[in-house]
């Protein structure tokens, strides 16, 4: 577990508490039916379970394709005639 100072900890609870407040400014900001309506949404969101990974995936596997195509092996390249 890595150590912070008190300073970075100081720091980090008057960031959140900074977003709390101008989270609520936003949302009063709303009118009544939209704010409900994003609450009803958030609260959805959060209900929901995580995402399963793709069944055909190892897990930690990116899903990135690879960047080039794998190089063939000696056997299946054509030899050059001599």
């Amino acid at each position: 577990m890595a150590k912070h100072s008190k300073f970075e900890k100081d720091r980090r609870a008057a960031e959140t508490i900074r977003t709390k407040e101008i989270e609520a400014a936003w949302l009063a900001s709303l009118s009544k039916p939209t704010a409900e309506a994003f609450n009803l949404a958030v609260a959805a969101a959060r209900a929901r379970p995580p995402q399963e990974p793709n069944p055909n995936m190892a897990p930690g596997t990116r899903p990135n394709p690879p960047k080039h195509e794998p190089r063939p092996s000696k056997n299946e390249q054509e030899r050059r005639p001599r």
